[in-house]
């Protein structure tokens, strides 16, 4: 027999389910990529009318706020290539473009991050864009390697869990300062690593085992097991004050891609 109270409580539980099940309604794998695409749409043509952005959004471009209106996203750029990936766990997704072949080549790294309070607006669009003169920079080299990579969704049995890709990931940006951090990354054999446009195969080749005293910091983080991937926005202090974007795939327990975009300042 229930009682008021019983019948109170659990009309409370209800309504908080509902009202958290309505918070992370806006928060999707689909509209997470369908908000990528809308930047990709704002990117080709350098508007950005049709962007769905919170009255508190911010832009930052290479690791400062900037004016969106005067950023890189207000110039067209012909889009080579592009890829992205969703993490619905911090309501955020991170895209990777590639602008070869138009009148001023870029790649660029972007985040965006989305309000948490049940809206679908964005709230940061977080961009680290290289061109001519960054680091190893060579668009058409870049394309060149990237386009032959396989980006497939990964099967259950292939995809590697959230702590342990975001741990891959630190791991990765710690081996500046830790001697231990490379041998503690999963290398996998047949993987690649494009540097800008410096490619290293296998990944676990010539790397560095320490050596520098300032940690890579300001790291921000999109997980998507589902593509068994992870990528961080930071600033590279360990070989100087760089905006830099890391990217590593993980298959079935292994590394297989590594990208980096680096920004010299």
């Amino acid at each position: 027999m229930f009682g008021p109270y019983t019948r109170l409580t659990t009309v409370v539980i209800t309504i908080l389910t509902l009202g958290s099940s309505l918070v992370l309604a806006e928060c999707t794998r689909e509209g997470l990529l369908a908000a990528a695409d809308s930047y990709l749409a704002a990117q080709t043509s350098g508007s950005i009318d049709d962007l769905k952005l919170s009255p508190n959004f911010t832009y930052q471009l290479n690791n400062k706020v900037a004016d969106i209106k005067t950023g890189v996203l207000s110039q067209p750029l012909k889009i080579d290539l592009n890829r992205s990936t969703a993490d619905t766990i911090a309501c955020a997704s991170y895209t990777m473009l590639i602008s070869a072949t138009g009148s001023q080549p870029y790649v660029i790294s972007t985040q965006i991050r989305h309000e948490d309070n049940g809206t679908s607006s964005i709230a940061l669009i977080d961009t680290i864009a290289a061109t001519t003169g960054a680091l190893f920079f060579d668009a058409q080299k870049t394309l060149g390697y990237i386009e032959k990579e396989n980006w497939g969704t990964l099967d259950e049995e292939m995809r590697t869990s959230r702590d342990e890709l975001k741990r891959v990931g630190d791991a990765y940006l710690d081996m500046w300062t830790d001697a231990n951090a490379a041998d503690s990354i999963p290398w996998g054999t047949d993987c690649e690593r494009v540097e800008g446009s410096s490619l290293t195969r296998p990944c676990g080749a010539t790397l560095p085992h320490g050596g520098s005293q300032k940690p890579n910091g300001n790291r921000r983080y999109v997980i998507d097991e589902t593509m068994g991937s992870v990528d961080v926005l930071c600033s590279f202090n360990s070989l100087g004050d760089m905006p830099d974007s890391h990217e590593v795939r993980v298959e079935g327990g292994t590394v297989k891609y590594v990208h980096t975009v680096t920004v010299l300042q």
